[in-house]
């Protein structure tokens, strides 16, 4: 049986298509859908969705690396929206992923079995992935490709 935990977040309509996203102790930030709907002052949900995966897959793989008690280096990531039309209507048909390590690969010597578990620790990209194909690639801080999914 699968455990269960709960999570609240806030949402307050300001003025026209702005919201305010209230986290709680984490803080708050403003949405808002790009011109013509909205002004574009914040992030739109389409947005808030790629970041949330791209951020997950950076904290998954530290975590799987770290686990090692090894150092990746400053990871960074790019994510990489598609909109596509279904069934009429415009929807997230995919994200791609690319997460950048700091560090050279040859300096981390349990990569590999990092990079063969990792995905499976990203709470947001497992769930989005039942809907919205999510591709991933990990590179080393001299651009190499490590890891493709």
């Amino acid at each position: 049986m699968a455990e269960s935990a709960q999570f609240s977040v806030q949402l307050r309509l300001l003025n026209g298509y702005k919201f305010e996203v209230d986290f709680g102790d984490a803080g708050q930030l403003l949405s808002d859908e790009p011109p013509p709907l909205g002004d574009g002052e914040g992030p739109n949900p389409s947005r808030l969705l790629a970041a949330a995966v791209a951020n997950c897959l950076a904290a998954s793989l530290l975590f799987a690396v770290r686990k090692f008690k090894e150092d990746p280096g400053e990871v960074s990531a790019e994510v990489q929206g598609e909109l596509e039309r279904q069934d009429g209507r415009w929807r997230i048909g995919k994200l791609q992923v690319a997460l950048q390590l700091g560090a050279d690969a040859a300096a981390i010597p349990h990569l590999e079995r990092a990079l063969s578990q990792f995905e499976n620790f990203c709470v947001v990209t497992q769930s989005v992935r039942q809907g919205i194909e999510v591709t991933v690639q990990v590179r080393d801080s001299a651009g190499k490709l490590l890891h493709q999914g």
